[in-house]
């Protein structure tokens, strides 16, 4: 095992943030903003989804007076989602929000892309260090004072250049599983078209579904047993944590589930902060919702829960469900307006092709998730062991 130097990560460069933008600096074309968001898909090499600019004059005054990223620099997400890690890899022109992104800079005889390594396997104890009840925030001054192993450079170089090769290949299988999704969504529409140009009847949800409607418009009592209580945020990932979704009591889940009551093969369909995210109900066990959740009880006669959960995958869908959501401090899609988003029903006959088709991508995704599960396996391993000098 070979010996490893700890130092203050303030010690090893400068930790600061940008200068403030206000949104009336805000452009329609320039130098790119980038707020956490689109850290977070640098971060994860993901297509940037949604832009804001600043004008080019703006840029060079800051970038005279204070200074913008260059390429070596790092900026890590520091408020509501922390411990997101960008590397700055090329001549890249763009600024950033300042106090949600740290930027690190300047940081001698470090490698960025070790660094980058090593904060990541910290992310649990940054994450630690965070202070805020109502959201995350990592400050400044404890990242400076956070300790850190530093092997000498070469020994840095190497050790990236293992963990990078672990990384592909980890990066790989995640994109073939995202892949599979894009492959059902893609052939959906292949094969039934969009509302607009479809071969196949055109209706509303209103027409197949028996009842549409939403969870508690109330804060139910919370308890540390009794009946399962979902909202939006429990549903945004492919399985639901059981173990840490909210309960209440039985009480006020019989008096809820007189007006919803969720059932095997009803759709849970997201319309408060996230829109849009459908999951079928494919459990038996009884729970609640909350509002932030709309509940779609297909009409079986006219339409299968797997096709209209599919049809709900779809860029169509979401576009529909957006064009009628309403801003405020969140965004709210009304029970109204869900109903109205319009869809393609072919035969039961047909659908149930469609059902036998998506069965067999479903194989290959979970054969690609364990996959996946071994290579993010055999990188946590190898982070631990470098940062433990056993690499």
């Amino acid at each position: 095992m070979k010996e490893l130097k700890f130092y203050l990560l303030g010690e090893l460069g400068e930790i600061t943030s940008s200068k403030r933008i206000f949104q009336s600096e805000y452009v329609d074309d320039g130098i790119p903003f980038y707020r956490t968001k689109e850290i977070k898909e640098l971060a994860n090499k993901e297509p940037i989804s949604n832009e804001l600019f600043i004008s080019r004059e703006r840029y060079e005054e800051i970038k005279v007076k204070f200074g913008v990223p260059e390429v070596g620099d790092i900026l890590i997400t520091a408020i509501g989602t922390v411990g997101e890690i960008y590397i700055v890899e090329n001549e890249k022109e763009f600024y950033f929000k300042d106090g949600n992104i740290l930027w690190l800079k300047g940081f001698k005889d470090v490698d960025p892309f070790f660094l980058r390594y090593l904060l990541s396997s910290l992310i649990n104890e940054l994450q630690n260090l965070s202070s805020g009840s109502a959201y995350k925030a990592l400050p400044i001054t404890k990242l400076k004072e956070y300790k850190i192993p530093l092997p000498p450079l070469e020994e840095q170089r190497r050790i990236a250049a293992i963990l990078d090769k672990a990384d592909g290949v980890r990066r790989k299988r995640k994109e073939a599983i995202r892949l599979t999704e894009e492959l059902l969504r893609s052939t959906f529409l292949e094969m039934f078209g969009d509302p607009e140009n479809s071969v196949y009847p055109v209706k509303t949800l209103n027409d197949v579904c028996s009842k549409i409607t939403d969870g508690a418009h109330f804060t139910p009592t919370y308890t540390s047993t009794g009946v399962p209580f979902l909202r939006v945020t429990d549903i945004q990932n492919d399985f639901i944590d059981w173990e840490n979704v909210k309960h209440i009591p039985i009480e006020e889940h019989k008096e809820l589930i007189k007006r919803c009551h969720p059932k095997r093969g009803d759709i849970l369909y997201s319309k408060n902060g996230t829109i849009g995210i459908p999951k079928i109900i494919d459990w038996d066990n009884d729970f609640s919702i909350f509002v932030s959740l709309a509940l779609l009880s297909p009409k079986k006669e006219i339409i299968l829960s797997d096709f209209l959960e599919s049809f709900l995958r779809t860029p169509f869908a979401l576009r529909q469900a957006l064009s009628h959501t309403k801003t405020g401090t969140v965004s709210n899609l009304h029970l109204v307006e869900i109903r109205k988003v319009k869809l393609p029903v072919p035969d039961i006959h047909i659908q149930e092709q469609w059902i036998l088709y998506k069965s067999e991508i479903h194989k290959m995704r979970n054969q690609l998730s364990g996959a996946f599960d071994e290579s993010e396996n055999l990188f946590n391993s190898l982070l631990q062991r470098a940062f433990r000098g056993e690499l």
